[in-house]
């Protein structure tokens, strides 16, 4: 689907050439429209955010019967969700998929703002569970990103670092982009119903990128086209977690969405949420942005 940004571009194109749709795109062009998020309308909505405590319990089973451990229960991940309750939001455009690689490489180029990465020191503070040694495959190099990684989501990028993009986008579009709140997030993914999953209640593994089916890697963006939310947006269960905007405990940031190494996935419902620090830079970690419409 052509990005809403560049649409009248080729249908003024058509028109001129009187045909539909001789017009054929140039190379500059398309690289344009592959620099450019898709978006995903969001109308004004009353809707559902948060879980309930049998909610939080079923996650917990189905991290049980997944890892045969209860670290999840134990650590108490879901006490922290936002308590369930029907709120209120107006209109927004969101990107349908994660920004990509090929889409933050523009921005570097532009910006010569460092490129993703991280050093040991700062990945071994973080105390994760993942070797230095993975980070590199995510890494960028003097060349950019891995050969193949083109539409894969961009990672290795802290909460500055989508700022700085979503800034840069609106200065060269016009328009306003932001980093989503937690619950512009939730309704993006779950509609108005309140649903677990993008897709409904139930976990199904073929509809997300998670470690139950593999490659324990992440994917191009909209690899999961049955996955899709109510509203047409992708990659909001599994995939990479997201930075939002909202606060979390101990002066960190909410993460939204599980990842390509999550299993189970109680973690990959709308309602989870984690806290990371916002200067992270973690394999695990993309961004998607909102861009307002005037209300």
């Amino acid at each position: 689907m052509i990005s809403l940004h560049f649409k009248g571009l080729f249908l003024g194109a058509c028109g001129l050439l009187l045909s539909a749709c001789a017009y054929q795109p140039t190379p500059q062009e398309v690289s344009k429209l592959r620099e450019m998020p898709q978006l995903s309308y969001i109308p004004n909505s009353v809707y559902y955010v948060g879980s309930t405590g049998p909610e939080r319990e079923a996650a917990y089973r189905m991290d049980e019967d997944a890892y045969k451990v209860g670290v999840t229960r134990v650590q108490k991940w879901y006490e922290y969700e936002l308590p369930r309750e029907q709120v209120r939001s107006r209109k927004f455009f969101i990107t349908t998929t994660p920004i990509t690689n090929y889409q933050y490489g523009a921005f570097i180029r532009e910006t010569h703002r460092e490129a993703p990465n991280v050093d040991v020191v700062d990945w071994e503070s973080y105390g994760l569970n993942q070797s230095f040694e993975v980070t590199r495959k995510y890494a960028w190099g003097p060349q950019g990103y891995g050969a193949g990684r083109d539409d894969h989501p961009v990672v290795l990028v802290d909460l500055d670092d989508a700022k700085a993009y979503a800034r840069w986008l609106s200065q060269k579009t016009g328009k306003y982009w932001r980093l989503p709140t937690e619950r512009e997030w939730e309704l993006a993914a779950r509609g108005l119903d309140g649903r677990a999953y993008p897709w409904g209640n139930s976990f199904n593994p073929a509809k997300a990128n998670t470690a139950d089916l593999g490659p324990h890697d992440t994917l191009p963006v909209g690899s999961f086209p049955r996955g899709a939310s109510p509203f047409g947006v992708l990659d909001m269960a599994g995939q990479v977690y997201e930075w939002t905007t909202t606060p979390g405990e101990k002066g960190r940031i909410t993460v939204k969405g599980g990842a390509w190494d999550d299993r189970g996935c109680g973690v990959c419902r709308a309602a989870a949420r984690h806290h990371r620090r916002p200067d992270m830079k973690h394999i695990l970690i993309g961004f998607r942005l909102v861009q307002e419409i005037e209300n």
